[in-house]
């Protein structure tokens, strides 16, 4: 028969390493007006979570309506090894202006830097930055940029950022042009359907902003854009188990894929020796190639071109 008493030490001892092991604190708006994007993030967190087997201790806690002061100093304990989020830009302020002694991988980026607030976002900054590195890789010299009337505003900062990124003309134009001078590549700015609906739509240099995909729609001969590889590729299965239980569109698709990213960084950092910085390193991830290097996080999404009626992943 067991010793009663060894088997209360070891209940004991058990409950005590359960007391002090490690968590991850959680911080996202489970209501308000952000609830529904938050919603698809924590999705393509747990769903990474589940599949990487890991059994780090996650306690959620709902953002919405509260300062950053009062949640951290109601959730953060000595237990708490790292901060998952926030993710509006206000509380990713508020946030590093509290100057956090814990890790925080925040989910939105702002200008200041922190070394202890790692900022990941799906940028359109690094959109455009991929935009330019394609077209300087195919030799373009100018852009004609023809949007969609009505929805200009969907792309605005994608286009003000891919301007700021080029050092060659970009033109507004409002007309289709019947041929493209020699570097010149065609910008379109819209709706799939409404690049679908153009008579004699060029094969060559034509460029998309990822915005335009939408699941099931017919893509232009031709055309190039960048995007997160895991709406294109089966590389995650647990993406398409997650998409599974509950289908979206495109546009909360790359917020299940941000999701996903972001818990393959914080078990990075999990997996480091406790208060040592995060290094450098790098992972193909499910919004593109990821780069963690002076503590900052890149995204470099993948590029694709529709040949032949299948998309073909474009090398950089």
């Amino acid at each position: 028969m067991i010793n009663n008493k060894k088997v209360l030490l070891l209940i004991s001892l058990f409950s005590f390493m359960q007391t002090v092991q490690a968590e991850v604190l959680v911080i996202l708006p489970e209501t308000g007006p952000l609830a529904r994007a938050a919603s698809s993030v924590k999705q393509g967190f747990m769903s990474a979570y589940e599949a990487s087997g890991s059994q780090e201790q996650l306690k959620f806690v709902n953002s919405y309506g509260q300062n950053m002061k009062s949640l951290f100093a109601k959730h953060i304990k000595p237990k708490t090894r790292l901060v998952v989020g926030p993710l509006s830009r206000e509380k990713v302020e508020e946030a590093v202006r509290l100057n956090p002694k814990v890790q925080v991988l925040a989910l939105n980026e702002i200008g200041q830097h922190h070394n202890k607030v790692l900022q990941f976002s799906l940028s359109k900054n690094a959109d455009a930055a991929t935009m330019a590195a394609l077209m300087l890789r195919d030799n373009i010299r100018q852009v004609s940029v023809l949007r969609e009337p009505g929805i200009e505003a969907d792309s605005e900062i994608f286009l003000i950022a891919l301007m700021s990124q080029l050092d060659y003309p970009v033109q507004i134009i409002e007309v289709l042009p019947k041929k493209l001078p020699k570097q010149q590549a065609l910008l379109l700015l819209g709706k799939t359907d409404w690049l679908n609906s153009m008579v004699k739509l060029p094969k060559t240099r034509i460029y998309a902003h990822a915005i335009a995909i939408e699941e099931g729609a017919k893509i232009p001969e031709g055309l190039k854009f960048c995007d997160a590889p895991a709406l294109y590729e089966a590389k995650w299965p647990e993406m398409i188990i997650a998409y599974q239980q509950q289908p979206v569109n495109m546009a909360y698709q790359r917020l299940l894929a941000f999701g996903g990213d972001a818990w393959t960084l914080a078990e990075h950092y999990l997996q480091q020796p406790k208060n040592i910085p995060i290094g450098e390193f790098s992972f193909e991830g499910r919004t593109g190639q990821i780069r963690v290097e002076s503590r900052q996080i890149k995204r470099t999404p993948q590029c694709y071109q529709q040949v032949q009626g299948k998309l073909q992943r474009i090398i950089l």
